[in-house]
């Protein structure tokens, strides 16, 4: 583990992290402005969009206001 949090890649992280990416470009946002719209770190969401993290459901659900999108619009299928 790296700084105490499990950064396994899964298949199921690799598929959010691409679904967020992907609307982040529809809507040509930078890691940077996505991360200051959800309220979270640039790094973090550079490692949930590299499928690095396990993201909490409240993580989730500002990605996804942020995003423009619902919380089930990012879920792997």
């Amino acid at each position: 583990m790296v700084g105490g949090h499990n950064r396994k890649r899964t298949k199921a992280r690799a598929e959010f992290g691409q679904k967020v990416r992907r609307l982040r470009y529809d809507l040509d946002l930078s890691i940077e402005k996505l991360a200051e719209r959800a309220g979270l770190h640039p790094n973090y969401v550079g490692s949930v969009e590299r499928g690095e993290r396990n993201i909490a459901l409240e993580n989730i659900l500002a990605l996804a206001k942020a995003l423009e999108c619902s919380a089930k619009d990012l879920m792997p299928e």
